[in-house]
């Protein structure tokens, strides 16, 4: 296998350190009323087709078929006891919210082959989400959304170096975004996107969206919310001559990551304080991975990640549907006063509802100590 091709590990477990799990004891949702799973839901047939949709598509996967390192970058997996194969179905919700105008754009592509070329024989299929939530117009966002996947799918890294693929693809955005005449230069974008490769997740992210993984109920940050404020991102910032003032990079910008806003960044190919690479994080994904929730910063500035996934989860085992769970997400931000535009997409892993989580029973019985009852007793006395 040559230098720079991808090999994305299988049937790997998530706690694995890498990741990073998020559990917040304020985070039940305000109805927190047993439901039960229904014995054979299934997603749901009827959706709007403009800006809710919800989709279906399944991933290559069969024994027959199973991606091989030849030309690929996907390794197989290591035994057959490993035969998960997703599903995926997403759903979503845009909403203006309170801002005089809307910047926030998404993408969902559940069947990755109607965008792939039909004369080359890929080893595998697949799946692109993205977020984009734009600032000083809607042109940065709106030029991302209709181009960011074909740089990455043309690019020539890809299938065999996915990781480059997609870090290219961003530069060619950004850049793009600078020579093209009919854009305006200042308008500039974050950037989330989720390339789904048979079992194999890649999340690239420049800015301050977020993608959270659902994993039997925790909630699990798959990326890092790029503000100037954040340690790493201010020792970045002022090692190439930046300042934050208030919170704000140079006293302008909210993220420390975008794409565009070349009326901040230098000359093309110098390091300045605004950058455009995006942050990766890959994720083999197993049964216990049960959707993932990617949004602009308008959900995450009310919300905390652990709260969005016991919405979610609670509600796919209500009624398995990934887009009525993204709209209740908006409409939960809403309601606690999100001040910004609100963008949510929900994927699922499965066709099947979450199921529900049995907490084992202890065979012993528990009881307080004669001491403990005594310390008890003075505390209670004594209040």
């Amino acid at each position: 296998m040559g230098p720079g091709t991808d090999v994305w590990p299988q049937c790997s477990s998530l706690d694995n350190g890498c990741l990073k799990e998020c559990v917040e004891e304020d985070d039940e949702p305000e109805d927190s009323d047993n439901v039960s799973q229904p014995k054979a839901a299934k997603p749901p047939r009827n959706y709007q087709p403009m800006r809710h949709c919800i989709s279906q598509a399944m991933l290559a996967g069969a024994s027959d078929s199973r991606p091989t390192n030849e030309g690929s970058g996907v390794k197989p997996p290591n035994n057959e006891r490993c035969a998960y194969v997703p599903i995926f179905r997403s759903g979503s919700c845009s909403e203006m919210g309170p801002k005089p105008y809307m910047e926030d754009e998404y993408i969902c592509v559940d069947d990755l082959r109607e965008h792939l070329d039909a004369q080359r024989d890929y080893p595998f299929l697949g799946a692109f989400y993205g977020v984009f939530d734009g600032h000083g117009g809607i042109d940065a966002a709106s030029f991302t959304k209709r181009n960011i996947l074909e740089f990455i799918l043309e690019d020539s890294s890809f299938p065999k170096g996915v990781k480059k693929a997609v870090k290219n693809a961003f530069a060619k955005v950004d850049h793009a975004l600078a020579d093209t005449r009919s854009l305006d230069n200042s308008s500039g974008t974050t950037a989330l996107t989720a390339l789904i490769l048979g079992r194999n997740m890649l999340i690239a992210n420049a800015g301050d969206s977020r993608a959270v993984l659902g994993k039997r109920g925790r909630a699990i940050e798959l990326s890092t919310d790029h503000k100037p404020s954040c340690t790493s991102e201010k020792m970045r910032i002022e090692k190439l001559g930046g300042v934050i003032y208030d919170g704000y990079l140079n006293g302008q910008l909210s993220v420390a990551r975008a794409l565009g806003d070349w009326h901040m960044k230098g000359p093309k190919g110098s390091d300045g304080p605004l950058s455009a690479e995006p942050e990766l994080e890959e994720v083999t994904l197993c049964e216990e991975d049960e959707f993932l929730i990617i949004g602009c910063d308008g959900l995450w500035d009310v919300m905390s990640s652990q709260y969005a996934v016991t919405i979610v989860r609670k509600g796919l085992m209500m009624h398995n549907d990934p887009e009525k769970c993204s709209r209740q997400l908006v409409m939960e931000a809403s309601k606690r006063n999100s001040c910004d535009n609100l963008t949510v997409v929900v994927i699922c892993f499965s066709s099947d509802p979450p199921p529900k989580i049995e907490i084992p029973r202890m065979n012993r019985r528990r009881s307080i100590s004669a001491e403990g009852l005594d310390v008890l007793k003075g505390v209670l006395g004594d209040a």
